[in-house]
Protein backbone atom coordinates (compact mmCIF):
# COMPACT_ATOMS: atom_id res chain seq x y z
CA UNK A 1 0.00 0.00 0.00
CA UNK A 2 1.38 3.41 -0.93
CA UNK A 3 0.15 6.94 -0.47
CA UNK A 4 -0.63 9.25 -3.34
CA UNK A 5 0.05 12.72 -2.00
CA UNK A 6 -0.39 16.03 -3.74
CA UNK A 7 1.73 19.04 -2.82
CA UNK A 8 -0.05 22.40 -2.67
CA UNK A 9 2.29 24.64 -0.73
CA UNK A 10 5.91 25.65 -0.61
CA UNK A 11 5.81 24.47 3.00
CA UNK A 12 5.13 20.84 2.03
CA UNK A 13 1.52 20.66 3.18
CA UNK A 14 -0.28 17.54 1.92
CA UNK A 15 -3.91 18.39 1.15
CA UNK A 16 -4.95 15.11 -0.44
CA UNK A 17 -4.16 11.56 0.60
CA UNK A 18 -5.28 8.41 -1.20
CA UNK A 19 -4.41 4.82 -0.44
CA UNK A 20 -3.54 2.98 -3.64
CA UNK A 21 -3.23 -0.79 -3.79
CA UNK A 22 -1.10 -2.85 -6.10
CA UNK A 23 1.47 -0.23 -7.06
CA UNK A 24 4.46 -1.76 -8.80
CA UNK A 25 7.61 -0.38 -7.22
CA UNK A 26 11.10 -1.46 -6.31
CA UNK A 27 12.02 0.14 -2.99
CA UNK A 28 15.71 0.20 -2.22
CA UNK A 29 18.27 1.48 0.24
CA UNK A 30 20.81 4.23 -0.03
CA UNK A 31 24.19 3.09 -1.17
CA UNK A 32 25.67 1.14 1.72
CA UNK A 33 22.47 1.13 3.81
CA UNK A 34 20.42 -1.83 4.84
CA UNK A 35 16.77 -1.66 3.75
CA UNK A 36 14.27 -1.03 6.52
CA UNK A 37 11.61 -3.51 7.48
CA UNK A 38 9.26 -2.09 4.85
CA UNK A 39 11.89 -2.37 2.14
CA UNK A 40 12.57 1.37 2.07
CA UNK A 41 15.87 2.98 2.96
CA UNK A 42 16.48 3.39 6.66
CA UNK A 43 17.76 6.46 8.43
CA UNK A 44 17.30 9.50 6.24
CA UNK A 45 13.99 11.31 6.56
CA UNK A 46 12.78 13.62 3.81
CA UNK A 47 12.00 17.26 4.35
CA UNK A 48 14.72 18.09 6.86
CA UNK A 49 14.81 21.67 8.07
CA UNK A 50 18.59 21.72 8.15
CA UNK A 51 19.68 24.11 5.37
CA UNK A 52 22.89 22.14 4.93
CA UNK A 53 20.80 19.16 3.91
CA UNK A 54 19.21 21.02 1.01
CA UNK A 55 20.25 20.01 -2.50
CA UNK A 56 20.72 23.74 -3.05
CA UNK A 57 24.06 24.41 -1.42
CA UNK A 58 26.89 26.92 -1.64
CA UNK A 59 27.67 27.92 -5.17
CA UNK A 60 24.27 26.89 -6.51
CA UNK A 61 23.30 28.78 -9.62
CA UNK A 62 19.59 28.61 -8.87
CA UNK A 63 18.36 29.54 -5.41
CA UNK A 64 15.08 28.68 -3.76
CA UNK A 65 12.40 31.39 -3.56
CA UNK A 66 12.71 33.80 -0.65
CA UNK A 67 10.89 32.46 2.40
CA UNK A 68 8.97 29.86 0.39
CA UNK A 69 7.15 28.55 3.45
CA UNK A 70 5.28 31.83 3.69
CA UNK A 71 3.61 31.41 0.30
CA UNK A 72 0.87 28.87 -0.22
CA UNK A 73 0.14 27.97 -3.82
CA UNK A 74 -3.52 28.43 -4.75
CA UNK A 75 -5.19 25.56 -6.62
CA UNK A 76 -4.38 25.61 -10.32
CA UNK A 77 -1.28 27.76 -9.87
CA UNK A 78 1.87 26.72 -11.73
CA UNK A 79 5.11 27.05 -9.78
CA UNK A 80 7.23 27.61 -12.89
CA UNK A 81 5.04 28.68 -15.85
CA UNK A 82 8.00 28.35 -18.23
CA UNK A 83 8.06 24.60 -17.60
CA UNK A 84 4.30 24.02 -17.96
CA UNK A 85 2.60 22.25 -20.86
CA UNK A 86 -1.07 22.05 -21.79
CA UNK A 87 -3.34 20.59 -19.08
CA UNK A 88 -3.71 16.82 -19.30
CA UNK A 89 -6.56 15.20 -21.18
CA UNK A 90 -9.28 13.75 -18.97
CA UNK A 91 -8.86 10.13 -17.96
CA UNK A 92 -10.09 7.73 -20.64
CA UNK A 93 -11.12 4.31 -19.36
CA UNK A 94 -9.99 1.63 -19.20
CA UNK A 95 -6.46 1.63 -17.83
CA UNK A 96 -3.77 -0.16 -19.85
CA UNK A 97 -1.36 -2.76 -18.50
CA UNK A 98 2.29 -1.65 -18.79
CA UNK A 99 3.66 -4.98 -20.02
CA UNK A 100 6.82 -4.22 -22.03
CA UNK A 101 9.22 -1.25 -22.11
CA UNK A 102 11.64 -0.68 -24.99
CA UNK A 103 14.29 2.02 -24.47
CA UNK A 104 16.93 3.48 -26.76
CA UNK A 105 19.43 6.33 -26.67
CA UNK A 106 17.73 8.02 -29.64
CA UNK A 107 14.18 8.52 -30.85
CA UNK A 108 12.61 5.30 -32.06
CA UNK A 109 11.89 4.94 -35.76
CA UNK A 110 8.15 5.59 -36.33
CA UNK A 111 8.05 2.57 -38.66
CA UNK A 112 9.31 0.36 -35.83
CA UNK A 113 6.60 1.71 -33.54
CA UNK A 114 3.99 1.00 -36.21
CA UNK A 115 5.26 -2.57 -36.71
CA UNK A 116 5.03 -3.26 -32.98
CA UNK A 117 1.53 -1.78 -32.78
CA UNK A 118 0.41 -4.12 -35.57
CA UNK A 119 1.66 -7.31 -33.88
CA UNK A 120 -1.19 -9.69 -33.13
CA UNK A 121 -1.54 -9.64 -29.34
CA UNK A 122 -0.38 -6.03 -28.85
CA UNK A 123 -3.34 -4.02 -27.63
CA UNK A 124 -1.78 -0.56 -27.32
CA UNK A 125 1.54 1.29 -27.58
CA UNK A 126 2.62 4.62 -26.10
CA UNK A 127 5.85 6.46 -27.05
CA UNK A 128 7.52 8.14 -24.06
CA UNK A 129 10.98 9.43 -23.18
CA UNK A 130 13.26 7.77 -20.65
CA UNK A 131 16.60 8.79 -19.18
CA UNK A 132 18.64 8.51 -16.02
CA UNK A 133 19.61 11.37 -13.73
CA UNK A 134 22.36 10.99 -11.14
CA UNK A 135 21.55 12.56 -7.76
CA UNK A 136 23.92 12.09 -4.83
CA UNK A 137 25.64 9.03 -6.32
CA UNK A 138 22.40 7.26 -7.18
CA UNK A 139 20.95 6.77 -10.66
CA UNK A 140 17.20 7.48 -10.93
CA UNK A 141 15.00 6.36 -13.82
CA UNK A 142 13.04 9.33 -15.19
CA UNK A 143 10.17 9.15 -17.68
CA UNK A 144 9.25 12.12 -19.87
CA UNK A 145 5.55 11.82 -20.68
CA UNK A 146 2.35 13.37 -21.88
CA UNK A 147 0.50 13.25 -18.54
CA UNK A 148 -2.87 12.76 -20.23
CA UNK A 149 -1.87 9.55 -22.05
CA UNK A 150 0.69 8.12 -19.61
CA UNK A 151 -1.80 8.23 -16.74
CA UNK A 152 -3.70 5.30 -18.25
CA UNK A 153 -0.71 2.99 -17.67
CA UNK A 154 -0.54 3.43 -13.89
CA UNK A 155 -2.91 2.11 -11.22
CA UNK A 156 -6.60 3.01 -11.58
CA UNK A 157 -6.63 5.09 -8.40
CA UNK A 158 -3.72 7.22 -9.55
CA UNK A 159 -4.89 7.34 -13.18
CA UNK A 160 -8.21 8.89 -12.20
CA UNK A 161 -6.65 11.47 -9.85
CA UNK A 162 -6.64 14.59 -12.04
CA UNK A 163 -4.48 16.62 -9.69
CA UNK A 164 -1.45 14.35 -10.01
CA UNK A 165 -1.31 14.86 -13.77
CA UNK A 166 -2.18 18.55 -13.57
CA UNK A 167 0.88 18.94 -11.34
CA UNK A 168 3.12 17.08 -13.78
CA UNK A 169 1.73 19.10 -16.70
CA UNK A 170 2.36 22.24 -14.65
CA UNK A 171 6.08 21.49 -14.52
CA UNK A 172 6.34 19.58 -11.24
CA UNK A 173 7.87 16.17 -10.59
CA UNK A 174 5.95 12.98 -9.91
CA UNK A 175 7.84 10.66 -7.55
CA UNK A 176 7.38 7.00 -6.80
CA UNK A 177 6.46 6.86 -3.07
CA UNK A 178 9.20 4.32 -2.29
CA UNK A 179 11.78 6.81 -3.56
CA UNK A 180 10.79 9.61 -1.19
CA UNK A 181 13.03 8.55 1.65
CA UNK A 182 16.18 8.25 -0.44
CA UNK A 183 15.75 11.09 -2.94
CA UNK A 184 17.36 14.23 -1.41
CA UNK A 185 14.23 16.39 -1.36
CA UNK A 186 14.63 19.49 0.79
CA UNK A 187 12.16 20.97 3.26
CA UNK A 188 10.36 22.93 0.54
CA UNK A 189 9.99 19.79 -1.62
CA UNK A 190 12.61 20.76 -4.22
CA UNK A 191 15.25 18.44 -5.64
CA UNK A 192 18.17 19.10 -7.96
CA UNK A 193 18.28 16.79 -10.98
CA UNK A 194 21.99 16.19 -11.31
CA UNK A 195 25.30 16.46 -9.49
CA UNK A 196 26.40 19.97 -10.43
CA UNK A 197 25.37 23.16 -8.65
CA UNK A 198 24.13 24.47 -11.98
CA UNK A 199 21.82 21.53 -12.66
CA UNK A 200 18.11 22.39 -12.63
CA UNK A 201 15.88 22.30 -9.56
CA UNK A 202 12.34 20.95 -9.78
CA UNK A 203 9.47 21.01 -7.31
CA UNK A 204 7.94 17.69 -6.26
CA UNK A 205 4.24 17.85 -7.08
CA UNK A 206 3.02 14.38 -6.09
CA UNK A 207 4.05 11.01 -4.74
CA UNK A 208 2.25 8.49 -6.91
CA UNK A 209 2.64 5.02 -8.44
CA UNK A 210 4.51 4.73 -11.74
CA UNK A 211 5.08 1.92 -14.21
CA UNK A 212 7.64 -0.68 -13.10
CA UNK A 213 11.29 0.49 -13.27
CA UNK A 214 10.29 4.20 -13.43
CA UNK A 215 10.92 6.28 -10.30
CA UNK A 216 10.37 9.86 -11.47
CA UNK A 217 8.09 11.40 -14.09
CA UNK A 218 8.06 14.87 -15.69
CA UNK A 219 6.62 16.60 -18.73
CA UNK A 220 8.09 17.29 -22.18
CA UNK A 221 9.47 20.72 -21.22
CA UNK A 222 11.70 18.98 -18.69
CA UNK A 223 12.68 16.49 -21.35
CA UNK A 224 13.88 19.35 -23.54
CA UNK A 225 15.77 20.93 -20.64
CA UNK A 226 17.48 17.67 -19.70
CA UNK A 227 18.13 16.52 -23.26
CA UNK A 228 15.89 13.44 -23.12
CA UNK A 229 14.15 12.61 -26.43
CA UNK A 230 10.36 12.48 -26.17
CA UNK A 231 10.10 9.18 -28.07
CA UNK A 232 13.22 7.17 -27.25
CA UNK A 233 11.09 4.56 -25.48
CA UNK A 234 7.88 2.65 -26.07
CA UNK A 235 5.36 1.26 -23.61
CA UNK A 236 3.57 -1.82 -24.92
CA UNK A 237 0.35 -3.20 -23.49
CA UNK A 238 -0.88 -6.67 -24.39
CA UNK A 239 -4.28 -6.15 -22.78
CA UNK A 240 -5.63 -9.44 -21.49
CA UNK A 241 -2.95 -11.40 -23.36
CA UNK A 242 0.40 -12.65 -22.11
CA UNK A 243 3.44 -10.42 -22.79
CA UNK A 244 5.65 -13.47 -23.32
CA UNK A 245 3.49 -14.43 -26.30
CA UNK A 246 4.62 -11.36 -28.28
CA UNK A 247 8.17 -11.12 -26.98
CA UNK A 248 9.86 -12.76 -29.97
CA UNK A 249 7.94 -10.66 -32.51
CA UNK A 250 8.72 -7.47 -30.59
CA UNK A 251 12.40 -8.41 -30.51
CA UNK A 252 12.34 -9.03 -34.26
CA UNK A 253 10.71 -5.63 -34.85
CA UNK A 254 13.28 -3.67 -32.82
CA UNK A 255 16.38 -5.56 -33.93
CA UNK A 256 19.26 -6.97 -31.94
CA UNK A 257 20.59 -3.63 -30.67
CA UNK A 258 17.66 -3.18 -28.26
CA UNK A 259 16.00 -5.46 -25.73
CA UNK A 260 12.36 -5.54 -24.61
CA UNK A 261 12.11 -5.20 -20.83
CA UNK A 262 9.27 -7.39 -19.57
CA UNK A 263 7.60 -5.23 -16.93
CA UNK A 264 5.53 -8.05 -15.50
CA UNK A 265 8.84 -9.61 -14.43
CA UNK A 266 10.14 -6.27 -13.15
CA UNK A 267 7.06 -5.74 -10.99
CA UNK A 268 7.57 -9.11 -9.29
CA UNK A 269 11.32 -9.55 -8.87
CA UNK A 270 13.30 -6.71 -10.35
CA UNK A 271 14.97 -6.42 -13.73
CA UNK A 272 14.56 -9.16 -16.30
CA UNK A 273 17.78 -11.22 -16.02
CA UNK A 274 17.36 -12.63 -19.53
CA UNK A 275 17.95 -9.36 -21.41
CA UNK A 276 20.47 -6.54 -21.35
CA UNK A 277 19.37 -3.17 -19.97
CA UNK A 278 19.87 0.23 -21.59
CA UNK A 279 20.82 3.33 -19.59
CA UNK A 280 20.53 6.78 -21.19
CA UNK A 281 22.16 9.26 -18.76
CA UNK A 282 21.68 13.02 -19.00
CA UNK A 283 23.91 15.94 -18.00
CA UNK A 284 27.67 15.55 -17.52
CA UNK A 285 27.22 11.82 -17.17
CA UNK A 286 25.81 11.67 -20.70
CA UNK A 287 29.08 13.09 -22.03
CA UNK A 288 31.18 10.60 -20.09
CA UNK A 289 28.95 7.52 -20.31
CA UNK A 290 27.18 7.58 -23.65
CA UNK A 291 24.75 4.69 -23.93
CA UNK A 292 25.41 2.16 -21.18
CA UNK A 293 24.14 -1.37 -21.65
CA UNK A 294 24.52 -4.14 -19.09
CA UNK A 295 23.18 -7.49 -17.96
CA UNK A 296 22.31 -8.31 -14.32
CA UNK A 297 24.47 -11.23 -13.17
CA UNK A 298 23.14 -11.87 -9.66
CA UNK A 299 24.40 -10.94 -6.23
CA UNK A 300 23.89 -7.24 -6.91
CA UNK A 301 26.49 -7.25 -9.69
CA UNK A 302 26.11 -6.28 -13.33
CA UNK A 303 28.14 -6.97 -16.46
CA UNK A 304 28.47 -3.91 -18.73
CA UNK A 305 28.80 -4.53 -22.46
CA UNK A 306 32.39 -5.45 -23.32
CA UNK A 307 32.46 -2.78 -26.05
CA UNK A 308 31.49 -0.11 -23.51
CA UNK A 309 34.19 -1.24 -21.09
CA UNK A 310 36.84 -1.16 -23.83
CA UNK A 311 35.82 2.36 -24.82
CA UNK A 312 35.38 3.91 -21.36
CA UNK A 313 37.35 2.08 -18.65
CA UNK A 314 41.11 2.46 -18.30
CA UNK A 315 43.77 1.72 -15.69
CA UNK A 316 46.36 4.45 -15.22
CA UNK A 317 48.83 5.71 -12.61
CA UNK A 318 47.83 8.89 -10.81
CA UNK A 319 49.54 10.95 -8.08
CA UNK A 320 49.22 9.73 -4.47
CA UNK A 321 46.90 6.77 -5.19
CA UNK A 322 49.06 4.96 -7.72
CA UNK A 323 47.20 2.70 -10.16
CA UNK A 324 43.44 3.27 -10.41
CA UNK A 325 40.77 1.93 -12.75
CA UNK A 326 38.20 4.54 -13.74
CA UNK A 327 36.30 6.07 -16.64
CA UNK A 328 38.74 7.64 -19.11
CA UNK A 329 36.78 10.90 -19.00
CA UNK A 330 37.50 11.13 -15.28
CA UNK A 331 41.24 10.57 -15.50
CA UNK A 332 42.48 14.01 -16.67
CA UNK A 333 40.54 15.79 -13.95
CA UNK A 334 41.51 13.27 -11.28
CA UNK A 335 45.19 13.61 -12.17
CA UNK A 336 44.94 17.41 -12.15
CA UNK A 337 43.22 17.46 -8.74
CA UNK A 338 45.68 15.05 -7.14
CA UNK A 339 48.68 16.87 -8.62
CA UNK A 340 47.46 20.16 -7.18
CA UNK A 341 47.00 18.46 -3.81
CA UNK A 342 50.65 17.36 -4.00
CA UNK A 343 51.79 20.85 -5.07
CA UNK A 344 49.94 22.54 -2.20
CA UNK A 345 51.49 20.20 0.38
CA UNK A 346 48.28 18.30 1.18
CA UNK A 347 49.33 14.88 -0.11
CA UNK A 348 49.57 13.47 3.41
CA UNK A 349 45.83 14.15 3.85
CA UNK A 350 45.04 11.27 1.47
CA UNK A 351 46.00 7.76 2.56
CA UNK A 352 46.45 5.49 -0.51
CA UNK A 353 45.95 2.43 1.71
CA UNK A 354 42.42 3.67 2.49
CA UNK A 355 41.37 4.11 -1.13
CA UNK A 356 38.29 1.95 -1.85
CA UNK A 357 38.10 2.03 -5.62
CA UNK A 358 36.44 3.74 -8.55
CA UNK A 359 35.01 1.37 -11.18
CA UNK A 360 32.72 -1.19 -9.57
CA UNK A 361 29.75 -2.30 -11.74
CA UNK A 362 26.93 -3.06 -9.36
CA UNK A 363 23.53 -2.08 -8.04
CA UNK A 364 23.14 -0.08 -4.86
CA UNK A 365 22.55 -2.52 -2.00
CA UNK A 366 19.00 -3.84 -1.82
CA UNK A 367 17.82 -2.26 -5.07
CA UNK A 368 17.93 -2.37 -8.86
CA UNK A 369 19.28 1.19 -9.00
CA UNK A 370 22.80 1.61 -10.34
CA UNK A 371 25.59 3.15 -8.33
CA UNK A 372 27.55 5.66 -10.41
CA UNK A 373 30.63 3.59 -9.54
CA UNK A 374 29.20 1.38 -12.31
CA UNK A 375 30.32 4.04 -14.78
CA UNK A 376 33.75 4.52 -13.18
CA UNK A 377 32.91 8.14 -12.41
CA UNK A 378 33.29 8.15 -8.63
CA UNK A 379 35.98 7.27 -6.11
CA UNK A 380 36.10 6.66 -2.36
CA UNK A 381 39.10 7.72 -0.25
CA UNK A 382 40.12 7.74 3.41
CA UNK A 383 37.28 5.35 4.11
CA UNK A 384 37.64 4.54 7.85
CA UNK A 385 37.34 8.14 9.02
CA UNK A 386 34.70 9.20 6.50
CA UNK A 387 31.80 6.82 6.87
CA UNK A 388 28.32 7.59 5.54
CA UNK A 389 26.11 9.72 7.72
CA UNK A 390 29.06 11.41 9.46
CA UNK A 391 30.78 14.78 9.09
CA UNK A 392 33.96 12.88 8.36
CA UNK A 393 37.60 13.85 8.58
CA UNK A 394 38.29 14.80 4.97
CA UNK A 395 40.60 17.82 4.78
CA UNK A 396 38.60 20.77 3.47
CA UNK A 397 41.54 21.95 1.39
CA UNK A 398 41.46 18.62 -0.43
CA UNK A 399 37.71 19.00 -0.88
CA UNK A 400 38.10 22.50 -2.35
CA UNK A 401 40.66 21.30 -4.89
CA UNK A 402 38.47 18.41 -6.01
CA UNK A 403 35.53 20.78 -6.44
CA UNK A 404 37.71 23.13 -8.49
CA UNK A 405 38.47 20.23 -10.83
CA UNK A 406 34.84 19.32 -11.44
CA UNK A 407 34.01 16.89 -8.64
CA UNK A 408 31.05 16.87 -6.28
CA UNK A 409 31.74 15.85 -2.67
CA UNK A 410 29.49 13.47 -0.75
CA UNK A 411 30.06 15.43 2.45
CA UNK A 412 27.73 18.14 1.07
CA UNK A 413 24.81 15.78 0.63
CA UNK A 414 21.63 15.42 2.66
CA UNK A 415 22.84 11.96 3.71
CA UNK A 416 26.55 12.57 3.95
CA UNK A 417 29.16 10.36 2.29
CA UNK A 418 32.43 12.21 2.98
CA UNK A 419 34.67 9.50 1.49
CA UNK A 420 33.00 9.95 -1.90
CA UNK A 421 33.92 12.23 -4.82
CA UNK A 422 32.17 12.00 -8.19
CA UNK A 423 32.37 13.75 -11.54
CA UNK A 424 29.87 16.61 -11.70
CA UNK A 425 31.13 18.59 -14.69
CA UNK A 426 33.70 18.25 -17.42
CA UNK A 427 36.77 20.45 -16.87
CA UNK A 428 39.61 20.58 -19.39
CA UNK A 429 42.93 20.68 -17.49
CA UNK A 430 44.44 22.22 -20.62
Amino acid sequence: MVAVRIRRAWASVALTALVVAGAACQPGAREGEDPGADGSASGQQPGTDDPSASPVGDGAATALPDDPSATAIPPGTTIDPAMAVDPPAPFRAPTANPDILIASDASLDPEVITRIAEIDGVAEVLPIGVGQVVVESRVYDLAIVDPGTYRRFVSAEAATNDEIWERVAGGELGVLPAVQRRLPINAEEFVRLGTDGEDPIIHVGAYAPQIPTIELVANAKWGEKLGIPETNALLVSTGTGTPQAVREEVQEAIGSDLAPQMLDIASRRGLDPDVFQTVVPVGTFADAVGTFTYTPTGGGRIEPAASWVREHIVTETVPILGQVTCNRYLMPQLKAALQEIVTTGLADEINPDEYAGCYYPRFIAGSTSLSNHSFGLALDMNVPGNLRGTVGEMDRGVVAIFKKWGFAWGGDWSYTDPMHFELSRIVNPG
